[in-house]
């Protein structure tokens, strides 16, 4: 093994040692299913024929699309908007705001359809979160949202689909 290759590993070593207390330092948002949610669950044929390629990729993949790309960040009329992979409401449009990074953004969601993780993909914490009734990946909620909340639930568009009041 070359040198550097092997102080790389023992440095990403360190790291991972450390990602534990990082995730204990920080706060996290704990939000669980409502007691009246029932779970969908279905197999992985059955969300490829249910979904598109990119809503797969997103929504069971926990992917993120390019920031920008969803007509979604246009949507200003009343209503709500649902996972697109099992319909149920997330958000209300009365909630969305512009939050200049390129994707769907609002500052509060409907209480007990959406559930949280904690996730290191990007080797720190962050607060990811989920449809509760079919576990589809949304997106990632962070503490710089607008008030009342001070949240933002940044959402992949292809996640969701709008529902007009």
């Amino acid at each position: 093994m070359q040198r550097r290759h092997f102080l790389g590993l023992l440095g990403a070593g360190g790291l991972a040692g450390l990602l534990p207390s990082i995730a204990r330092a920080r706060p996290k948002l704990e939000l669980k299913p409502a007691a009246d949610i029932e779970p969908l669950n279905l197999s992985e044929e059955q969300w490829r024929e249910r979904l598109t390629k990119e809503q797969f990729k997103i929504l069971r993949e926990a992917g993120t699309e390019r920031a920008g790309s969803s007509p979604l960040n246009d949507e200003k009329r009343p209503g709500k908007f649902h996972c697109a992979g099992c319909d149920l409401p997330l958000f209300s449009s009365e909630a969305k705001y512009e939050s200049g990074t390129g994707w769907p953004s609002f500052y509060t969601h409907i209480e007990g359809n959406l559930a949280t993780e904690l996730d290191f993909v990007m080797l720190f914490p962050r607060t990811e979160y989920h449809c509760a009734r079919c576990g589809g990946h949304q997106g990632h909620v962070f503490e710089d949202g607008p008030k009342p909340t001070g949240l933002r639930w940044c959402n992949n568009g292809v996640a969701l689909k709008f529902v007009p009041a």
